[in-house]
C-alpha cells in the first residue's frame, strides 16, 4: 500500500507514486493500491491527519496489503501511532531505501556503510518501542521498569557499534586516499560516472571498459565503486573511470553521509560524466536532484559532461538531430552534452571524444605512459567478529 502527502508547495511531491513503487519492487514487494492526501502541513500524531488514516485503514482491508509505504518521512511517533492505528506494518521512504541498500550490499564496506546508516536511523526510533513491557514500577525508591533498562542497553549497544562502523569506514577512507594520492603521483585522469538511480550508469561503464559489473532495470542496482582503465584513442592515454551509487530525490543524509567514502570518488575526481535517462518525463527533476547531491559533497564546481542515456527508448521523433551539443544551466553555464544508448553502442565514439577534449583541455598529454589502476573495490581487512554487538538487521526486527 503506497501512500503521498502533498504538503504544497517547497515540499517535494509525486503525484503518480511511481518512483515509489520502484523502490517497493526493488525491495520485492508487489504494490496493491495507492492513496494520494493534500495537507497544508504533517499532521503531528497521524501525518495525515485522523481522516485519511480512517480511509487508509479501510483501503489497506479491502485491499489485503500487509504493509504501508509513506513516499515522505516520518517521525518515530507518527511510525508508531500509524502502526496502531492500521494494524500493519508501516515504513517510511528512508526506511524503504536503507532495507533495499540493505540487500544490494557487496563488498564489506558497502555493508558498513549501509549498517551505519541503519543504526543512525534506528536510534531516534526507540522511545517507547517497549510499551509491551512495564514501564514503571512506581513508588519512593523505585526505578524505571525492565522496558526502560533495555532501552538504555539498546542504546549503549548502538552508541557502541556505530562507533566501532565508524573507526573502521575512516579505515577504509585512509586506503581510498593512499590510491587516490597513487593516481595523482602517476597522473591518472579521474573519471567518474555519477547520476540518478537506473539512469543506466553500470551499463555505460560496461560497455566503455568491456567489464561485466552487475547492471540491471532496477533502483540502486550497483552500490560499490568499480574503477577501471579507459583507453582514449584520440589521447593515446588511458584515464581511470569509476562507477559510483546512484541517487535519488530525498536521499537520507544518513546515507549521504554514511556512504561520504564512495561518494569521495566523485567529489575527488577531474571529470564527472553525469548519466542522465533520456527516456524519462521527469528528467529534468532527476539533473536536479543529482546537482543537490553534488553540491552536499563539494563537487558541484568539477567539471561535467551530460550524458543522455537511453537513446533507444525514445520515439523518433523524440530523438535528437545531431549527437553532440552544448546545454545552458542556471546562471548561463553552457556545458557538453552527448546522447548515447550504452545498450546498443550508439553515441560512445563521441562520448570518448568528449573525454578526450577534458582530458587535453586539463593539461593531459596526448601518448602520455598508462596509469596503473586497481580495478577492485577497496575493502576493509578486518572481517565482522562473530564478538561484535548485536548488528542493525536484528536490531530492525526487534523493534518492528
Amino acid at each position: 500500500m503506497l501512500v503521498g502527502v502533498d504538503l504544497g508547495a517547497g515540499a517535494s511531491f509525486d503525484a503518480t507514486l511511481d518512483e515509489l513503487a520502484l523502490l517497493a519492487e526493488s525491495a520485492g514487494d508487489t504494490p496493491v493500491a495507492r492513496l494520494i492526501a493534500r495537507r497544508k502541513a504533517p499532521d503531528a500524531a497521524l501525518f495525515l491527519g485522523s481522516g485519511k488514516a480512517d480511509e487508509l485503514k479501510a483501503l489497506v482491508a479491502e485491499s489485503g496489503g500487509q504493509c504501508v509505504i509513506f513516499d515522505q518521512a516520518l517521525s518515530p511517533t507518527q511510525q508508531r501511532n500509524l502502526e496502531r492505528h492500521l494494524g500493519v506494518e508501516v515504513l517510511d521512504r528512508t526506511g524503504l531505501i536503507l532495507e533495499i541498500f540493505a540487500a544490494r550490499a557487496q563488498s564489506h564496506e558497502g555493508k558498513l556503510q549501509v549498517e551505519l546508516a541503519q543504526l543512525q536511523y534506528l536510534s531516534n526510533r526507540l522511545v517507547r518501542r517497549w510499551t509491551h513491557l512495564e514501564r514503571q514500577r512506581g513508588g519512593v525508591g523505585h526505578r524505571g521498569g525492565p522496558g526502560e533498562r533495555q532501552i538504555e542497553l539498546d542504546r549503549r549497544m548502538i552508541g557502541e557499534r556505530i562507533k566501532a562502523l565508524k573507526a573502521r569506514l575512516d579505515k577504509v577512507k585512509r586506503q581510498r586516499g593512499t590510491q587516490r594520492r597513487s593516481r595523482e603521483r602517476a597522473g591518472t585522469f579521474r573519471v567518474s560516472l555519477i547520476g540518478y538511480t537506473n539512469a543506466g550508469k553500470s551499463t555505460l561503464f560496461n560497455a566503455l571498459v568491456k567489464a561485466r559489473s552487475y547492471a540491471a532495470d532496477q533502483l540502486f542496482a550497483t552500490l560499490d565503486t568499480t574503477t577501471r582503465q579507459l583507453y582514449l584513442e584520440d589521447a593515446r592515454r588511458s584515464v581511470s573511470l569509476s562507477d559510483t551509487v546512484g541517487f535519488i530525490r530525498d536521499l537520507p543524509h544518513t546515507l549521504v553521509k554514511a556512504f561520504a567514502a564512495t561518494l569521495q570518488e566523485a567529489a575527488d575526481a577531474d571529470l564527472l560524466l553525469h548519466v542522465v535517462d533520456a527516456s524519462s518525463p521527469v528528467l529534468a527533476e532527476q539533473r536536479v536532484e543529482v546537482e543537490r547531491v553534488l553540491a552536499e559533497i563539494d563537487a558541484a564546481g568539477i567539471p561535467q559532461i551530460l550524458v543522455y542515456n537511453k537513446l533507444d527508448q525514445l520515439d523518433e521523433e523524440q530523438r535528437p538531430r545531431v549527437l553532440v551539443d552544448r546545454l545552458e544551466l542556471d546562471g548561463g553555464r553552457r556545458i557538453p552534452r552527448v546522447f548515447v544508448s550504452a545498450l546498443r553502442g550508439v553515441g560512445l565514439a563521441e562520448l570518448r571524444a568528449l573525454v578526450s577534449e577534458a582530458l587535453l583541455a586539463d593539461g593531459g598529454e596526448a601518448g602520455a605512459p598508462d596509469a596503473s589502476v586497481s580495478g577492485a573495490p577497496v575493502r576493509d581487512d578486518a572481517e565482522p567478529s562473530d564478538h561484535d554487538p548485536i548488528p542493525a538487521s536484528v536490531l530492525l526486527q526487534r523493534h518492528a
